[in-house]
């Protein structure tokens, strides 16, 4: 009886531990990536070993640079992951979120559920700053308000 149990638990390890790597490997390896031509996308990162900085992004006047003396990519967009402080509510709240140009979200096959993406316009500084809510954040923060759009937040 107890060898009966120690088998089926054994199996019962072997098999959850199996299915949950299969699931890691197939959602990171043989899924396509959810975007249009995802063979076609690329990130470029900075690296400077002599420094110890073995990947880094590049800051605004870098990525001018490479856009400047840029033969190989299409488009190109720049973006920085950054947290922000969302206000306007009873307590304001730390969400993480995407500094980005209007391309980006263009070349990942963006579509607004409401309201409307970035405009190329709004990448030049001095513009007030846009938010694009991701639906999960429209959901959770916003009970999913459709009057959210044009809201100042």
């Amino acid at each position: 009886m107890m060898l009966t149990l120690v088998i089926v638990a054994s199996l019962a390890i072997g098999i959850g531990a199996n299915s949950a790597i299969f699931s890691v490997v197939d959602a990171l390896l043989l899924r396509p990536l959810p975007y249009p031509e995802p063979d076609r996308l690329a990130a470029v990162w900075l690296h400077s070993p002599a420094i110890g900085i073995l990947r880094d992004w590049p800051s605004p006047g870098q990525y001018v640079d490479i856009q400047n003396e840029n033969h190989s990519f299409e488009r190109m967009a720049l973006a920085q992951s950054r947290a922000f402080i969302l206000t306007g509510r009873e307590q304001p709240e730390r969400i993480d979120g995407v500094r980005t140009q209007s391309s980006l979200l263009e070349m990942l096959g963006a579509k607004p559920l409401l309201g409307r993406l970035l405009l190329p316009e709004e990448d030049k500084p001095g513009k007030a700053d846009v938010a694009v809510l991701s639906e999960p954040v429209w959901r959770r923060l916003f009970n999913s308000d459709p009057g959210i759009v044009g809201r100042r937040l």
